[in-house]
This record gives C-alpha cells, structure tokens and sequence, in this order.
C-alpha cells in the first residue's frame, strides 16, 4: 500500500482540517439526536432535524456551488468553519437552558444546515486543487478513509460525552470545529480555481450557473445513474435516523450503545476503503455499485429484524463496507468527469443529492416511524432500497455496463457530443 500522496504539498493540512470537521459533526449529530429524543420522547423530534437542515440547503446549495468556483476555496471554508462553531456555541447554551429552550435546537440546525452548504462544496472541490491529478482516485480513497476514522471515533465519544453531560459535549464540538481552521494555513494549492471573477453576484447568474451543474449530470447518463442509485437507496432505506429510537427501545443500550451503532457502519466503511486504497477498483464499476448497493439494502433489513445487539452493530458494519465502495464509485466518476471550472456547482448539485438523501431520508424516517412504529418503518426501507436497485438496472444501462473508470469518461463525451 502507498500513500504518496501525504507526501503532496497541502495534502496533510487539508486531511487534518477536514478530520476535524467530519469530528465534530459526527459528535454533534450523535448528541442531537439522543438530546431531542431523550427530551421528548417522540420520533418526529428525530424528523424534523432532517427537516430543519435539508431545507436551508436547497436554498443555499445553488450560491454555495457557485460561490466555490468564483471565489478563494479556503476562505470560504474558514469562515464556515467559524459559523459552525458558534452553532456548537449556541447549541451548548441551550442545554445549559434546559427543556424551555429546547426548541430553539431547530433554529441553530437550521442555521447550520445552512452553513454545510457552503463548507461540503468547498470541501469536495478543494482535493483536486491540492493533488495532481494522476493521484486524485487513490488521494480520494484515502481521505475517505481517513475521516472515517472520525465517523468511528466521533459517535462514541459523543456517546461518551452526552454520558457526562450534554453541556460538555457540545463544548468539544465547539472546540474542535475551532481547532480544524488553524491547518488551512499550511494548505497550499497546486491549482488555482479555474473560474474567473469577471461580473458582480446576481442571484439570476447564480441560478443559471447552477443549471449549467444540473444540465453537466443530465447529459451524462452514467453519472447521472450513479447519483441517482445512491439517492433513492439512502433516502427511501436509511436507517440511521432511527438509531437512537433502537438503541433506547429495541435493543435498550442506552447512549454509548448507540454511539457504538453509530461507528459500526464506519468501521465497515473505513475497512472498505483501506482495502480500496490499496486495491482500487478498476473494472465492472458499474456492476460492483449495483451490487454493493442491494447489498446495503440486505444488511440493513437483518438490522431492521434484530433484537440482539452485536447482530445488530455487525449488520450496519456490513452496511457501511457497501456504502463506502457505493460512495467510492460515484465520486470517482463525478471527479473524473468534471472540468475545475464546473467541478464547485457539480459538487453543489452533487450535495443537494446527497442532503436529499440523508436529511430528507431522516424526515421521512423519522415520520414514517411515528405513524407506523420504528420495525415497520426499517423493513419496509430496506425492502424499497432493493426495489430500487432492481429499477436502476433496467433504467440505466450504460451505469451496468461501464467497465472501468476511464471507459466512463469516454461514454459521458460521446453522449454530449451524439
């Protein structure tokens, strides 16, 4: 195994930065979650922190896309970085307020949906100004290893945390979404952004240059399948949102049981990428993403069904190995395919599919569960998420057929140019 490319000149900073970031995140998602529910006992609690973040980043992605091409990258994350830590700030605040202020946990989540909006596209098009190109499949295998070690570590110690106190766990998210600005120092691009500031910010321009990021997938079949598979398989199976519902009623493990839950699907996920970064994946790409993803669906229906806890934690691991080839995949084609001067608005694009997924996925579980009881609402997912599968297959075939990664790239010219 080689990872040359540490070796790269504001590689290191960034992967530290970024490990920061995903840390404090994971901490702060885990301690949300348990927080509101263990205040109010309801699953549209859980439901509407999907909510509270999805919507402010479908207003928000478009400029954020747009803003990431035009202006400095690293200044736009540093002072994103700055806004999620007063969020943390406030966030702790409001614990120390107690149950009166409770509700005011929405407002701050709204507020700090609105600033991943600007801090996910910056950075996912950041990597590819700070590594050669030649380097960038391995480089992004290995930064997605990497801060899977914050999804592992970060869930259980925010289990830890919220077991001493939710004031202090919010104080270590606030701390270390200030420690992940001091790196962005030493990151130094080897690329400057390829997109020129030559016209004032008009929201009209902003709408039409995010349309020429929708219009970039649409033309690109194989993308498009791609994104498209990994959208409707999360949002319509994910179960994460109701994690804390199980690990309190189903399995009855308490907080640090679900941070272990939580970091099951990481360790899958980081086992995964290991085995990519050394071995990466070079032919049948399209096959082996359809695969992993019926896989995902099968592996979170034994979850669904388990009352045993480590059937349960091995279950989400198996899932999180799937997820991350499925991941793995897709951003390797979206990379590949885009040019730097799109590649911020496609991010943008490419992350309003994903909050669709996961925030969207989290109020519609979250929903579901409060109708229909918490089993029902994980078996009837993962049985759509198969479904799903089933029509992607038949829906696109240049994503079943495509070969390798270079092949794909082939294929999305000669649609546009057909």
């Amino acid at each position: 195994m080689r990872f040359t490319i540490i070796g790269q000149t504001g590689f290191l900073p960034f992967l530290i930065t970024r490990l920061f970031t995903m840390f404090a995140i994971q901490i702060q998602s885990i301690i949300v979650g348990w927080h509101l529910y263990d205040t109010l006992r309801d699953p549209m609690a859980l439901a509407y922190v999907g909510l509270a973040q999805f919507i402010p980043m479908v207003f928000c992605l478009p400029i954020a896309g747009d803003v990431a091409d035009r202006y400095n990258r690293k200044i736009i994350l540093a002072i994103g970085l700055i806004i999620a830590c007063l969020c943390s700030a406030s966030l702790m605040i409001i614990a120390i307020e107690g149950k009166d202020y409770i509700y005011w946990t929405y407002a701050i989540l709204i507020i700090f949906g609105m600033t991943r909006s600007f801090i996910n596209p910056v950075l996912q098009s950041l990597l590819p100004q700070i590594v050669a190109m030649d380097k960038l499949p391995q480089s992004l295998a290995t930064n997605s290893t990497l801060m899977k070690l914050a999804t592992i570590l970060g869930p259980v110690s925010g289990g830890i945390l919220y077991s001493v106190s939710s004031e202090f766990s919010y104080l270590a998210c606030t701390l270390f979404f200030l420690l992940a600005v001091i790196p962005l120092v030493w990151v130094k691009l080897l690329y400057a952004n390829q997109t020129p500031v030559t016209e004032a910010f008009q929201l009209s321009a902003v709408w039409q240059r995010f349309v020429e990021g929708i219009l970039f997938i649409r033309q690109r079949p194989i993308v498009l399948g791609a994104i498209s598979l990994d959208l409707f398989a999360v949002l319509l199976g994910g179960v994460v949102t109701l994690l804390p519902i199980y690990a309190s009623e189903v399995l009855h493990v308490g907080a640090q049981g679900l941070g272990i839950l939580r970091s099951s699907m990481s360790v899958g996920e980081i086992l995964a990428g290991i085995y990519l970064t050394a071995f990466p994946i070079k032919k049948a790409v399209g096959k082996v993403m359809l695969v992993a993803v019926a896989l995902f669906g099968m592996a979170n229906l034994v979850f669904a069904l388990s009352t045993w806890f480590w059937l349960s934690v091995a279950a989400l691991m198996i899932a999180g190995i799937c997820d991350m080839v499925s991941v793995n995949v897709r951003s390797s084609l979206i990379q590949l395919s885009t040019p730097d001067s799109l590649r911020g608005r496609v991010s943008a694009v490419n992350m309003l599919f994903i909050s669709s997924s996961n925030e969207l996925g989290e109020f519609r579980a979250g929903s579901t569960a409060h109708f229909i009881g918490t089993v029902p609402t994980a078996v009837t997912g993962s049985l759509m998420t198969l479904a799903v599968v089933f029509f992607m297959q038949l829906k696109f075939k240049s994503l079943v057929n495509v070969n390798t990664f270079a092949e794909a790239g082939v294929q999305n010219q000669k649609n546009i140019h057909a």
